[in-house]
């Protein structure tokens, strides 16, 4: 009996030690899901509130910094905070500081002498602000304290605020030439003739040297960091600047050009080359409508894979918010206005006559063999799981797996045998090659100089504004890979206004600025389109740079103000 007994005995611990054990699982695992349904529920209501309130809020579960409510005045652990005028507020507070405290407003009347209030957020100022009074520091205290103007972002003590009132009106700040006043875009609204002249009249109010700029992101593009952009830019600008492109294509954000004074307007794309394309297709849009005069200058930010557009206009390679928003919009008003060269490449598929040609805009360059297979793999690849590529070292992890696979497969060889080349109308024989290549500019695959090559042969300077194109051909994707690493030259094969090549045979990939697509048997011609005007960055050169100066002196356009002919081109500083 006391061997059955310990054997039951011994048998309910066992159950016990199984029920506690799955309790410990399941519970947990409940718990989870119903916390994860609840934050999913909770953020679907956030998502309403916040479409319908005149704030830019964006829930957040962790800030950056010490926060603290607007309303409560308590510090914040969960809440939202408004992108456009920086008022924060825990999420018991939030719809309370939604109806009690006004957003930036966008379109306002003046005073009566025509100037504009400070616009005041109380608390939660930047690091290391000084009060405009005292000249000592804000912010320094923990706890709710010290004011912001959300227009010229001045800061200054609870105590020394007094002092400002009724005295100092609101000048806009550092960046005064570069944001639309509110008072502007309510007194255009009010015009009953909407000329270009009732616009320079009106511009002349926001002082002279007045060149608002218009803030173009895209969300998609290298590391994904257009939203975090949109919000900073939102802060120190007017948010009528500041287009999300996810949200609103180019071609309507930039009628906000035709309400400004002609030739006045500058955009900032932040994105990469196919997003520069896409806003430069949008421009020439606005010429077919008659809108010429109204025609921005465009500066990129450059947050894509390759950027090489933005490294022929001297924005560097990438940016991954090294410098602040602040130096960024400093660039704006430094820049220099140059002219670049844009073409037209026409592809008319063989044997359908009937059918119009394919058109397509390039900025960059136009490719045929290794380069295009590993653009086409890439994209087919993004475009099955997005998600995977929101980092720029894994997109260029991703072509150097490809590249790698096409040495050991050599998918485009013989293309000598299977294309035709014509240099303005002349035949061209090639060598054996894999790959050809037309450029506009400088910079190829990423950051590599193909034109120049290793440096060690003499070669005809490039401009972007020549009306000429650089065309080149490589050997295969190792060939590609040595030119990135100067271990090796290209084949350069010439120079032309007009380019012309026929694919006899088979599928080939090819791209345009990073576009692919497959193609079959074509004849694809690339001439001149027009002349778009970009700003271009004169960086400080460093003793990294003396050896790169002549080649930069021979590519680097020369700045222009306005329409005119080019002079030599300029050296860098």
């Amino acid at each position: 009996m006391s061997m059955e007994g310990e054997s039951d005995h011994s048998s309910r611990e066992d159950w016990t030690l199984l029920f506690w054990t799955l309790l410990a699982v399941v519970v947990p695992v409940i718990i989870t899901f119903w916390c994860g349904a609840q934050r999913s529920k909770r953020k679907s209501h956030m998502k309403d509130f916040f479409r319908k309130s005149k704030h830019g809020w964006h829930y957040t579960d962790l800030f950056n910094k010490p926060t603290y409510c607007c309303i409560c005045e308590q510090h914040i652990l969960q809440g939202a905070f408004c992108d456009c005028c920086g008022v924060c507020a825990d999420e018991t507070c939030l719809r309370r500081a939604d109806r009690s405290l006004v957003c930036k407003e966008i379109m306002a009347p003046a005073q009566a002498d025509g100037t504009l209030e400070h616009r005041w957020v109380r608390g939660n100022v930047p690091l290391c602000s000084v009060c405009a009074v005292c000249k000592e520091q804000c912010g320094n205290q923990p706890k709710l304290c010290d004011f912001r103007c959300v227009w010229c972002q001045t800061t200054v003590h609870d105590d020394c605020k007094p002092s400002l009132s009724g005295v100092e009106r609101c000048a806009l700040g550092e960046f005064r030439s570069l944001i639309i006043p509110p008072h502007y875009l309510y007194q255009v609204n009010k015009l009953r003739r909407r000329h270009p002249d009732e616009y320079s009249k009106l511009a002349s109010a926001c002082g002279s040297g007045w060149t608002p700029v218009l803030v173009l992101a895209n969300n998609r593009s290298g590391n994904n960091m257009g939203e975090a952009l949109l919000g900073e830019f939102r802060s120190v600008l007017n948010p009528v600047q500041v287009f999300d492109l996810s949200d609103l294509p180019p071609s309507k954000a930039l009628q906000l050009c035709t309400l400004l004074p002609p030739g006045s307007v500058r955009v900032l794309v932040c994105g990469g080359d196919g997003t520069v394309g896409w806003v430069l297709d949008a421009i020439d849009t606005m010429k077919l409508k008659g809108h010429d005069q109204f025609i921005p200058r465009v500066m990129i930010l450059p947050l894509g894979t390759g950027n090489d557009l933005s490294n022929s206009l001297g924005w560097g390679s990438g940016y991954a918010g090294e410098i602040p928003v602040e130096q960024v919009l400093r660039n704006v008003l430094d820049a220099e206005v140059v002219k670049m060269d844009r073409w037209k490449v026409q592809v008319a598929s063989k044997g359908l006559y009937f059918r119009k040609p394919k058109v397509l805009s390039m900025n960059n360059y136009f490719s045929v063999g290794p380069d295009a297979l590993m653009a086409l793999n890439f994209h087919t690849h993004r475009e099955k799981t997005p998600s995977f590529f929101s980092s720029r070292i894994i997109n260029k992890a991703v072509y150097f797996m490809y590249g790698t696979k096409d040495c050991l497969v050599q998918e485009c060889k013989d293309l000598d045998k299977r294309i035709e080349l014509e240099l303005d109308g002349e035949r061209v024989a090639l060598p054996s090659l894999e790959g050809i290549i037309v450029c506009n500019i400088g910079y190829w695959g990423g950051g590599c100089r193909l034109w120049e090559g290793m440096g060690d042969e003499p070669y005809p300077p490039t401009r972007l504004d020549d009306g000429l194109l650089e065309v080149v051909g490589v050997f295969g994707s190792f060939h590609c890979a040595q030119i990135q690493v100067k271990m090796a030259n290209p084949v350069r094969i010439g120079q032309a206004h007009t380019v012309r090549l026929v694919l006899k045979s088979s599928r080939m990939p090819m791209q345009v600025d990073g576009e692919p697509w497959a193609q079959g048997p074509c004849t694809i011609t690339i001439t001149h389109k027009t002349q778009a005007f970009m700003l271009y960055h004169s960086a400080e050169q460093t003793d990294e740079d003396e050896d790169e100066s002549s080649a930069s002196e021979a590519e680097s356009p020369a700045p222009c103000d306005s329409p005119k002919p080019l002079g030599p081109p300029p050296a860098r500083a």
